[in-house]
């Protein structure tokens, strides 16, 4: 998010597109035919664009991942994000720049959300400074910034009917929780305070408190003290199965806005869903590096 909480972006580069219909027709067998780097800007001038691109345009090294025309690497302790894409409709057009991530530190934290850790959760930075240069007028600023990973050999689906995750910058570095609710009735609950040297701990959870639903009527919640009221100050993304947005909450006395999702797998489950989900998420199949 910018300093002045105006605008935010997200980016999010996969191998097997989870939220991507084309590979849940594939009948995903083969994720590295299935990739993306999906960019959504927040704000005036926002855009998303999220292409389902073929083997054919995806390359890997230990610290740097191609996918098509954009690419994510690791130099000189930073994480250097370079995008060029076209942003789906309404409004189609070309997002091209380059952000900037460089963290506080890394972190050695891993959480499975999962007995038999089908899928774990990899908060790799969550203490952040970004920078962001996209060739739109007021996208050159700075910002607060996290970095994380989500790992798994099984759909989400298939495992969990409903969660929320939401991570806040504090005094202290930052603040994260998850919550889930699984297929099988069991639940996760976990929470980490990240301190700027990487540092880790579990925390002792504060209530949930609800939050308004989505424009889609998802239901929301975050954590915070106890009596206090979070709120949404930006909604960011909006769909029918899937809410992001920055929500301020109050943790230990202190306010905080960071951002929030929460997400509703059985709404995902839907068939009927899929082909509206194709609109806004084009397949280039056979695209190839010159």
């Amino acid at each position: 998010m910018s300093d002045c909480g105006t605008r935010a972006i997200s980016v999010i580069g996969f191998i097997g597109s989870v939220f991507s219909p084309w590979y849940k027709w594939s009948g995903r067998k083969n994720p590295q035919n299935h990739v993306c780097i999906n960019v959504a800007t927040y704000g005036p001038g926002g855009r998303f664009t999220m292409t389902d691109r073929g083997a054919s345009a995806l390359r890997q090294t230990g610290a740097r991942f191609e996918v098509g025309p954009s690419m994510m690497r690791w130099a000189d302790n930073q994480l250097i994000i370079d995008i060029n894409e076209i942003s789906g409709p309404p409004l189609i057009n070309r997002i091209e720049g380059q952000i900037r991530l460089i963290p506080s530190a890394i972190t050695g934290v891993e959480l499975p959300l999962t007995e038999d850790g089908a899928h774990i959760w990899r908060p790799f930075a969550p203490t952040a400074r970004i920078d962001v240069d996209i060739d739109r007028p007021g996208w050159r600023w700075q910002g607060d910034g996290y970095f994380d990973a989500n790992f798994g050999n099984r759909a989400l689906e298939e495992d969990f009917s409903y969660w929320t995750w939401g991570r806040y910058p504090t005094a202290m570095g930052t603040t994260c929780f998850y919550d889930a609710t699984r297929c099988d009735g069991t639940t996760l609950a976990a929470g980490y305070r990240f301190n700027h040297d990487g540092t880790a701990e579990t925390l002792a959870l504060p209530p949930v408190a609800p939050l308004r639903r989505s424009l889609w009527a998802i239901k929301r919640g975050t954590r915070g003290d106890p009596g206090c009221q979070p709120r949404q100050v930006l909604n960011m993304l909006d769909a029918p199965f899937y809410s992001r947005s920055a929500v301020e909450t109050q943790l230990d006395g202190e306010r905080t806005t960071g951002v929030h999702e929460a997400l509703d797998l059985r709404r995902f489950r839907s068939p009927l869903l899929k082909p509206m989900l194709a609109v806004r998420v084009p397949r280039r199949a056979r695209w190839h590096f010159d």
